[in-house]
């Protein structure tokens, strides 16, 4: 199984980044997607998590609203949508591919989760 992130980058306040996963070697419309991310010195942070099906997508952090998730199952890649970007956004983003076909109540924590990207760096300069 593959699975590889791109779209980070340098991007100032305010602005916006797409980010995009594409996973092989597994039946991906069968299974919940989800993007973390992690600052050097902290733990993982669970971001966002999708349905097989896209039909249900859970927010970490409801109150944030700035951030989307999305998957486009015919070319078994996902995506993470990020708006209005804070500094405090600065961390390496990772996809994971989900054990489930939807996104279990402690999804965050990453339970089941079974395959992990290298990463994509995100930047936010003040």
């Amino acid at each position: 199984v593959q699975v590889v992130e791109s779209g980070g980058g340098l991007v100032q306040a305010g602005g916006s980044l797409r980010l995009s996963c594409t996973v092989s070697g597994l039946a991906f419309d069968e299974k919940a997607m989800a993007w973390f991310r992690q600052v050097p010195g902290k733990d993982l942070e669970g971001v966002l998590c999708i349905s097989w099906n896209g039909r249900d997508t859970y927010d970490r952090d409801p109150e944030k609203g700035r951030f989307s998730i999305s998957r486009d199952n015919s070319r078994n890649a996902l995506y993470l949508q990020m708006n209005r970007l804070k500094p405090e956004d600065t961390a390496t983003y990772f996809c994971a591919t989900g054990r489930y076909a939807f996104c279990t109540g402690a999804w965050f924590t990453q339970e089941g989760f079974d395959y992990w990207g290298q990463g994509t760096q995100v930047t936010v300069s003040s």
